[in-house]
């Protein structure tokens, strides 16, 4: 029987073909090379291969963009036809729920599966991401530390599990180990995204951001090539350091030159830019026209049901670029999934409409009212995904509207909540102040 990498077993393979989905997996799991590439080519040198069209179909529906997501189905129609032993089975049961937007469970097939199968990259690899916008990545914590000792350093893949683990670790909170971890797996996989994503987490959620420019500089070769797909983020990352250190200019380059060149026409790419541009005009800084040129690239990409997180910055584009009925369409299927029973209705129903009610009346100058449905949306923020870093947006924003709302009590309340996190931070500092000159 031919394996992959990890001696998974492929049903319908070649020698050939397996080497390509290797490759193919490896790059998809590290964010670095061509993909879609690799697993087209093991799809023609083994057309019975079933995991090849399950590998290209999970990468398709993970992408969380609705042009893509619509690919899927007949690839997954393929491999339902053709012969599948226990591992594929499992991935095709799951890549089913996942395409629904089942994502609980999806988790579910794949958790049970990754405790037989503790080798299998590409089950690990779809759990980090769909955590990642199911509000749990500290449980890629808990899945790769019962993983590893089942593996070997030795064996191909180790460093990639060793990046999930150390990710896991920073979204859990425990911060020192999660640099220890990501430091290593940096080590073993130089040009891997993941590890050097954490460091940068770590850095940033600490309050670290000197530091973190020196950790891009030093290994900016390695993370900022044409291979590394995920180097929109990494940029985004950067522009965080500057901003924390009050360097508003630097931040604003780091938007109109990496951002803008390297962001993908892909919706979580794009949340990138627009989480960027809002930021800066919480600070004060003007951004022209970029909100249409952003708003321009958005289009398509968001349906109101595959991913809440895209969804909400899709909104907060159009609602700066003044696109009234494009706000009104994602609004409208938000507003349907909401009601439609699915797993996916209470992240729409508790956090993604109150979050974008909220958005639209801070954009029209309704202060209070965007604070009252900003709060109500805080105890279920963590639903809509991404990470703490991430979702830090949402939380300023509803710092913002108590001081642009002069509630005085309210808005000294969360700066001082957000300078006991980071005390050093220049936006923190700045907030403090503008909430303390509010008349009592």
């Amino acid at each position: 029987m031919i394996t992959d990498a990890q001696a998974n077993a492929l049903s319908g393979a070649t020698e050939p073909a397996a080497r390509h989905l290797d490759a193919g997996v490896r790059a998809f799991a590290m964010s670095y090379g061509d993909v879609m590439g690799a697993l087209d080519q093991a799809r023609t040198a083994a057309p019975a291969m079933t995991m090849a069209h399950l590998a290209k179909a999970w990468v398709l529906v993970l992408s969380n963009d609705a042009i893509l997501a619509a690919k899927a189905p007949p690839l997954m129609a393929e491999a339902a036809a053709l012969t599948m032993n226990e591992r594929e089975r499992a991935h095709a049961a799951a890549l089913a729920h996942a395409a629904q937007g089942h994502r609980a469970a999806a988790i579910a097939v794949l958790d049970r599966h990754l405790m037989s199968h503790p080798h299998d990259v590409l089950a690990h690899m779809c759990c980090h991401y769909i955590d990642a916008f199911h509000g749990r990545f500290h449980r890629s914590r808990d899945r790769s530390a019962r993983a590893l000792p089942r593996w070997s350093p030795d064996m191909p893949g180790y460093g990639l599990l060793l990046a999930f683990y150390g990710f896991g670790l920073e979204e859990a909170g425990d911060y020192a180990r999660a640099e220890d971890v990501s430091r290593q797996a940096a080590e073993l996989e130089p040009l891997n995204y993941w590890p050097h994503h954490g460091v940068s987490h770590v850095m940033e959620m600490s309050g670290r951001p000197a530091d973190g420019l020196r950790w891009m500089a030093d290994r900016e070769p390695l993370w900022s090539g044409e291979q590394n797909t995920s180097r929109t983020h990494i940029w985004w990352h950067k522009a965080l350091f500057h901003m924390e250190l009050g360097q508003y200019p630097e931040m604003l380059a780091i938007y109109d030159g990496p951002i803008v060149e390297t962001q993908r026409p892909l919706g979580i790419s794009l949340t990138n830019a627009t989480a960027l541009l809002w930021r800066l005009e919480m600070l004060g800084v003007a951004t022209g026209d970029r909100w249409q040129a952003l708003a321009d690239l958005w289009q398509s990409h968001t349906d109101g049901r595959l991913c809440v997180f895209a969804d909400i910055h899709a909104a907060m584009t159009a609602l700066r670029a003044d696109r009234g009925a494009e706000v009104d369409r994602i609004v409208t299927a938000m507003r349907a999934t909401a009601a439609g029973g699915t797993e996916a209705a209470p992240v729409f129903s508790l956090a993604g409409l109150p979050l974008v009610e909220g958005l639209a009346a801070y954009n029209r100058g309704a202060y209070a009212d965007a604070l009252e449905h900003l709060f109500k949306a805080r105890d279920h923020l963590w639903m809509i995904g991404g990470s703490h870093a991430q979702r830090d947006l949402l939380e300023w924003t509803l710092a913002e509207a108590a001081v642009r709302a002069g509630q005085r009590d309210v808005a000294i309340a969360l700066a001082n909540e957000r300078l006991g996190l980071r005390p050093d931070s220049a936006p923190n500092k700045r907030l403090l102040e503008t909430a303390q000159a509010i008349a009592a």
